[in-house]
């Protein structure tokens, strides 16, 4: 299954960034550019964005993917919420957030991310 995919929750297109159980960081670079490419085919303030890491591995280079990649989707997303994150998920979202300058709203489940962004739309 694609990682990063439209879907629909209430009535509302959300993109999902599925980053679930990567551990390979090449294949986490690979995901991460996709996601990239994606966003930026979108027009800016569209998007609604909910990104699963649950269970991921991540090492330098992936973490600054992940800061490259929200800094990249900013002018894209009007709203973001990140879902499964570990404690070492935690540390790296905080490096993310001072990078990227982004408020990306954290949840345990991705049910309670979905409804949140459906109000933001």
């Amino acid at each position: 299954m694609e990682r990063t995919r439209f879907m629909e929750h209430r009535g509302q297109r959300i993109l999902l960034l599925d980053y679930a159980g990567v551990k390979d960081p090449a294949e986490a670079l690979r995901d991460i550019r996709h996601s990239m490419e994606v966003v930026a085919r979108q027009p800016p303030a569209s998007l609604l964005v909910m990104t699963v890491v649950r269970e991921a591995r991540y090492n330098a280079a992936v973490l600054q993917g992940m800061k490259e990649l929200a800094a990249h989707n900013a002018p894209y997303v009007k709203a973001s919420a990140v879902v499964g994150m570990s404690g070492l998920h935690r540390i790296a979202y905080q490096a993310v957030i001072l990078f990227s300058k982004r408020n990306i709203k954290v949840f345990d489940q991705e049910s309670e991310a979905l409804d949140w962004l459906v109000t933001q739309a």
